[in-house]
């Protein structure tokens, strides 16, 4: 069978590339990888550190791109590879534009769409806005249906979506098995130069829409507390490249003693960063699934989250983006050692590290039966 992996941002890519150097291992699967481009450089690290062969490059990035811009242009360019490949099954992941955009193209040719990383909700179209209903629309879209968690299978439950629902755990903890490793040395200069001996590591990410401006200074400005109050933090915070997270971020944080403002980083220094720090503060979806696998505790910078199994399992918290409510959260971990051991030690509710092999499993059984 041919199958058709469709991603274009550098978290799909952190996620897909596992299940399809697992693919890689049946010989009844036919691999076909098409970026779309969405994002560009920080997409082809990923590319090159999994050795993924890429067969397509939709090349859609332009200055000052917008929802709709990436919408059409994945509709437009996608039909000609869907016409000439012909695929079994077309591949997508989550909720970005691209996987909404792709599904939809792959839709309109009568082509079955395999939704990786289903079932996630919030239940508010607007937050976190657009991936809600780009995730949304996608289950409707989708033929089979790869739900990380029991509580992801609930949901689609609950929007009548039985058939073809598959629990198997997050592929983006079958990474962590490419990506960290002993002794690593770290590619970026600014992490290479930070002396973490006796030292307690922040990792910090905040970059969503719905926290620019007013939520992401609170968030800055909460940093800034935490390293004033306690000698022993550093804080990293690799800052996205948008212009309003840049000129917020540098003007709260820059030249703040032990907070380290770096360029993003590539999935290798991100992931061995992770498993080698304190604690985790972000507003990305990725990392709330990823740092638990190395028991590492996460607050959330939302006022929700559309991974409630983690907050049960106690591997996360949502502290919201109130400036003080962070800083109290963060001091509580940083002095009380139980409930710093109670999060780090939480079961993680995203599998383990076998969910691409469940996958493909799943794609050549459906095959068969279909």
């Amino acid at each position: 069978m041919k199958v058709l992996s469709v991603f274009g941002t550098r978290p799909e890519a952190i996620k897909m590339c596992p299940l399809i150097k697992e693919m890689d291992k049946h010989e009844e699967i036919q691999n076909v990888v098409c970026l779309t481009g969405q994002h560009k450089e920080m997409l082809q690290q990923v590319i090159d550190i999994f050795g993924i062969e890429v067969a397509y490059n939709l090349n859609i990035m332009r200055p000052q791109q917008t929802l709709t811009t990436i919408t059409t242009s994945v509709l437009e360019r996608l039909e000609s590879v869907l016409m000439q490949e012909k695929p079994d099954i077309v591949l997508v992941h989550g909720d970005t534009s691209t996987s909404f955009a792709a599904a939809l193209a792959a839709f309109y040719q009568q082509i079955p769409v395999g939704h990786v990383e289903a079932g996630l909700r919030t239940y508010d179209k607007y937050s976190p806005f657009p991936e809600e209903m780009n995730r949304s629309l996608t289950g409707k879209i989708a033929e089979l249906h790869f739900a990380p968690t029991e509580n992801n299978r609930k949901n689609l439950a609950n929007e009548n979506i039985h058939k073809n629902v598959f629990v198997t755990g997050n592929t983006v903890i079958d990474a962590f098995h490419t990506t960290v490793k002993d002794g690593y040395v770290y590619k970026d200069k600014g992490i290479r130069d930070i002396d973490f001996s006796g030292k307690r590591c922040i990792l910090m990410t905040a970059h969503r829409r719905e926290n620019l401006g007013e939520p992401l200074r609170n968030i800055c400005r909460a940093v800034r507390q935490i390293v004033e109050k306690f000698s022993d933090v550093e804080v990293v915070y690799p800052v996205h490249m948008n212009p309003a997270v840049r000129n917020t971020a540098e003007e709260i944080l820059k030249n703040i003693d032990r907070v380290h403002l770096v360029d993003p980083l590539d999935v290798e220094d991100m992931h061995n960063l992770m498993a080698r720090s304190f604690l985790v503060m972000t507003d990305s979806g990725g990392l709330q699934e990823e740092a638990p696998a190395c028991g590492v505790p996460v607050l959330v910078l939302r006022t929700e989250t559309e991974r409630p199994e983690a907050v049960a399992a106690g591997t996360v918290k949502v502290v919201g983006v109130e400036e003080q409510n962070i800083f109290e959260n963060a001091s509580v971990l940083l002095t009380d050692v139980a409930e710093y051991e109670k999060m780090a030690k939480a079961i993680n509710p995203y599998g383990d590290g076998h969910a691409s092999k469940r996958i493909a499993e799943a794609i050549l059984e459906w095959k068969v039966v279909g």
